[in-house]
């Protein structure tokens, strides 16, 4: 590659990664604005819901399941089941919401999906580390076994999460039946995404249909990285590589051509 070429596509990919800054920045003043929290909702939001539904399992549940402390379990299984579900969500008319914003020659729809499923993952991200802070200082859940495998698993969710929306964008974009199909698929597709239950606790025979899901995959290894062996976390890396790639190329080649399906007013 000629040092010209390199020139030319570090500068194309510095406008991309601008214009997704921007797209960012429009968002969260679209969706929170700028007046009382404003933007700190985008941290807020999902932090209370993550709260909440933390402290209403620890109080109605044992304070262990399987040797486990159940308030690690709720927030190591909400954390990346709402990382998912939000870009899902978000995912859906994201061209409808932002389709004037493609009248820009360098804004693609790629951008579109890059910057909302960005928005979801950083927030929950951000969101769990805040309330797993507080639960670890009041003494409800210990400080992380493997920090490593526990980002390791929230960076393969948050591939998976990519690559859902990069497919189901461009597809409801199509069909006005998938846009109304999305929200019961969501609800569906709880009890694979791992989030209530480990491969460990389902019996040997049928753990092979949890271990299909990559959702499952990332979960276990986030709380292979809390709980460490004491888990008997279940997980492929290789496996999970294959699928969340392939997912986003699969996505990439539908948003590459979703364009013409797009109604601009």
């Amino acid at each position: 590659m000629s040092e010209k070429m390199r020139t030319t596509l570090s500068k194309i990919f510095l406008v991309q990664i601008r214009v997704i800054h921007a797209l960012m920045m429009r968002e969260l003043h679209t969706r929170f604005g700028r007046e009382n929290l404003g933007y700190l909702w985008f941290i807020g939001e999902p932090g209370l819901f993550c709260a909440g539904v933390t402290i209403v399992w620890s109080a109605i549940r044992p304070s262990h399941e399987h040797y486990l402390d159940t308030t690690a379990i709720v927030i190591t299984g909400y954390v990346p089941l709402t990382m998912w579900r939000h870009s899902i969500a978000m995912s859906v008319n994201a061209f409808k919401a932002n389709g004037s914003l493609l009248f820009h020659r360098q804004v693609v729809p790629l951008d579109i999906i890059i910057s909302r499923v960005f928005l979801e993952v950083f927030g929950s991200i951000i969101a769990g580390i805040i309330v797993a802070f507080f639960a670890i200082l009041l003494g409800y859940m210990k400080v992380p076994s493997d920090f490593g495998l526990l980002y390791l698993g929230l960076f393969f969710q948050s591939l998976f999460s990519l690559g859902t929306a990069l497919i189901i964008s461009p597809l409801s974009e199509r069909s006005e039946i998938l846009e109304k199909f999305i929200g019961l698929f969501s609800y569906v597709t709880l009890p694979l995404s791992g989030a209530f239950t480990m491969v460990d606790w389902v019996p040997q025979k049928y753990r092979w249909i949890l271990l299909c899901s990559p959702s499952v995959e990332s979960v276990e290894m986030v709380r292979g990285g809390q709980f460490g062996y004491n888990a008997h976390a279940h997980y492929n890396i290789y496996y999970t590589t294959i699928v969340d790639l392939s997912m986003i190329l699969i996505g990439l080649s539908l948003t590459l051509r979703v364009r013409k399906y797009i109604s601009i007013n």
